[in-house]
């Protein structure tokens, strides 16, 4: 291992904890000072090289003959001076899938997942996100007050992925309760473990009873996915279709709220939606900082040394503002790397933008005059090196009614009929109550628990 730097050495800069999750622009405009890479620790004792220059990102993403995306060539996770237990190591970590994979097992593996995909129907795919969001809004719709976060944007893409890889209710909790545990590092060794666990037993299932659903379009694919490569392919598709989707609903909602651009039009009766999801594209992407590459040899950089098997990690809402991009339009601009780019691309992006403007103009065509209960400046972010993640959305409104369009899926009742949020039940703290009064830590342990409850009916 390498000598410690000396304090004030951009080496320093920690890309986890409270401070960085509050602001992370501030992070990026410093290490911006040390040229378009710059060294920083993911957690204690993991040493990576962010990519905060757009140019410099394109260069890194579309270079696979350059920068692999196998992390079997990181060097220091090989010779053990980042340990397995490391917090960052399930997000990082080889997994026979495309997102870890080069050159023709990549090809084999990413054309099962595009091929699986087209087999969704848009029409479909947008039915299973408005009955899922009509089932969420009116379970809150008569209180007058939600969290926007965890009692929508993080479920509502759990229903839509439940629906669409045909996934058991149960399982479908377990594996967002593991992925989340991921992103978050908290525990991301158990995490793993029950992410794995639980994906192999929906395999195991979907073997002997396929259906018409994503999970077994991949089985029947001509590319053959063994068992281990359904479980790591569902791995990736899962973090792409949850942990990201509620960031960027989430953030756009946030960002409807907020911004007098965008608050102006709400109040005239024109819902900006799709200039709203641009802006957060650009400007607060749901994985911040991702894309990790490996030098596949030494490379010299704009004067700096590139060591192979080192990772280099894609800032791509660094990248995204970097002050070198001549255009300061977004609205309608697509040239964001917020989907990535080159060859690991995501596949999914035209489905993942379908679902967060759906959440976004049901909610809004439902729910009036929606406010924030606090200034959006006292919003707390969850920490984590690679997402850009509120830990709660707390919102208040006037009383709307129910449309009764929920009966997809789980109930709004839940099995037992007891489980809903009503006028009478009011008096009982809710979510955001409970949140603002005690001001957690963000904890999503916490959520995971409420979902579970929600699916329980309780």
């Amino acid at each position: 291992m390498s000598a410690v730097p000396p304090p004030g050495c951009p080496a320093h800069q920690s890309l986890y904890g409270p401070e960085f999750a509050a602001d992370p622009a501030t992070v990026y405009r410093r290490l911006r000072e040390s040229g378009p890479t710059a060294p920083v620790e993911l957690a204690p004792g993991v040493r990576a090289t962010l990519v905060t220059g757009y140019d410099a990102a394109l260069h890194v993403l579309r270079s696979p003959e350059t920068f692999a995306k196998d992390p079997r060539h990181w060097r220091d996770l090989a010779d053990g001076t980042v340990p397995m237990d490391s917090p960052v190591v399930p997000m990082m970590m080889y997994r026979p899938n495309a997102l870890f994979t080069d050159g023709e097992q990549h090809s084999r593996l990413r054309g099962a997942i595009s091929d699986s995909l087209a087999r969704v129907e848009s029409g479909t795919l947008r039915g299973y996100a408005e009955r899922s969001a009509d089932t969420l809004i009116d379970r809150f719709a008569p209180l007058g007050t939600a969290d926007l976060l965890g009692e929508y944007a993080q479920v509502l893409p759990l229903l839509v992925f439940n629906h669409l890889f045909g996934c058991p209710v149960g399982h479908g909790v377990r594996l967002v309760e593991g992925m989340s545990g991921i992103f978050d590092g908290v525990d991301a060794e158990r995490a793993n473990e029950l992410l794995t666990t639980t994906l192999l037993d929906l395999v195991g299932l979907k073997r002997r009873r396929p259906a018409p659903d994503v999970t077994s379009w991949l089985m029947e694919h001509p590319a053959a996915l063994t068992d281990e490569e359904m479980v790591h392919t569902l791995v990736v598709l899962m973090g792409a279709g949850t942990e990201p989707q509620q960031n960027l609903i989430a953030n756009s909602l946030r960002l409807l709220l907020s911004d007098d651009r965008f608050a102006g039009d709400l109040s005239g009766g024109t819902l900006p939606v799709e200039d709203a999801l641009d802006e957060v594209l650009w400007t607060d992407p749901p994985i911040a900082n991702y894309a990790v590459h490996y030098p596949r040899h030494d490379v010299v950089y704009e004067g700096t040394l590139l060591r192979a098997g080192d990772p280099l990690v894609v800032s791509l809402a660094a990248a995204n503002t970097d002050p070198a991009l001549t255009s300061g339009r977004r609205t309608g601009n697509r040239a964001h790397l917020a989907w990535s780019a080159g060859p690991h691309t995501c596949p999914a992006q035209g489905p993942a933008r379908l679902i967060a403007a759906v959440a976004v103009e049901k909610l809004l065509d439902r729910v009036s005059d929606i406010e924030l209960t606090l200034p959006v400046e006292e919003l707390q972010w969850r920490p984590g090196p690679f997402h850009r993640a509120l830990a709660a959305l707390p919102v208040r409104f006037p009383a709307a009614p129910t449309v009764g369009r929920s009966g997809d899926g789980p109930s709004a009742d839940g099995p037992s009929g007891g489980g809903r949020r009503t006028p009478e039940t009011a008096s009982r703290p809710s979510p955001v109550d409970e949140s603002r009064a005690a001001a957690p830590e963000p904890s999503r342990s916490g959520w995971a628990r409420r979902t579970a409850a929600w699916w329980r009916g309780e």
